[in-house]
């Protein structure tokens, strides 16, 4: 009796048998198939798909386990070929998915981006800076000549504490249309519109604009708290003397 070798066309192992049969049958998986096809199957396995399905031990067999030295040549062949089969499966399945290099954007686009924001930051830089530097102007001038918005209408304390700020007057806001004073006394409408009236003339003088209409002042007393625009003061009474 001779033997023959060949390759279970179902999972891809190693058939080792009787040269007299016509049929085999694979000891690992039990398929049953022509043994010409599992001797062609192992000199060629390219194209063949492995199904790997499960079969019944039909007991008839005459196979025989590889022993001999061609198990780890067949056995590597058979890895080669599946490998290279669920290779070409998985880029099937992938052929429509869309990865991040498909959508990355080309340096070109990149380089407008990045060019367009630096542009969009320096123009921003270069509108802010010249207001803001303006704006400081504009109080630092207002501030040096505040005593004229008191002088002759009540003392306010201009002088400044450890931090730069004055203690008697705080100005704010965009165009410095808004002031706080602090009056350590009574003060009546009267002298509150007075106040109002002065400090709108300085700032119209330093800004060169006769719109007071956004100017707003907060005054401080020891009798209440007068608000005043361009519609005249409005009193609102201590919180104190309220209750």
């Amino acid at each position: 009796m001779a033997t023959k070798q060949g390759m279970c066309r179902n999972c891809g192992s190693l058939i080792i048998f009787d040269d007299r049969e016509q049929n085999c049958e694979c000891v690992f998986c039990h398929c049953s198939f022509p043994s010409d096809e599992a001797v062609a199957l192992l000199e060629n396995p390219e194209g063949h798909e492995f199904l790997n399905e499960k079969f019944e031990a039909t007991g008839n067999s005459k196979t025989f386990f590889p022993v001999n030295p061609d198990v780890v040549e067949s056995a590597v062949k058979r890895d080669l070929v599946s490998n290279k089969q669920n290779s070409e499966k998985k880029n099937i399945q992938n052929e429509f998915e869309v990865s991040p290099n498909d959508v990355k954007a080309p340096k070109k686009v990149v380089a407008i981006v990045i060019a367009a924001v630096a542009v969009f930051v320096i123009a921003v830089i270069l509108i802010a800076l010249p207001m803001r530097n303006s704006r400081k102007d504009l109080k630092a001038d207002i501030t040096n000549d505040i005593q004229s918005v008191f002088t002759g209408v009540v003392e306010v304390d201009t002088d400044k504490n450890d931090l730069g700020y004055a203690n008697g007057y705080y100005i704010y806001g965009q165009t410095c249309q808004n002031i706080k004073v602090s009056v350590k006394t009574a003060v009546s409408k009267d002298i509150a519109n007075k106040l109002y009236e002065n400090y709108v003339a300085l700032r119209n003088e330093k800004l060169g604009d006769n719109d007071a209409d956004d100017v707003v002042m907060e005054i401080y007393t020891s009798n209440g708290i007068y608000k005043v625009d361009s519609n005249g003061p409005v009193f609102e009474k201590d919180n104190k003397e309220s209750k």
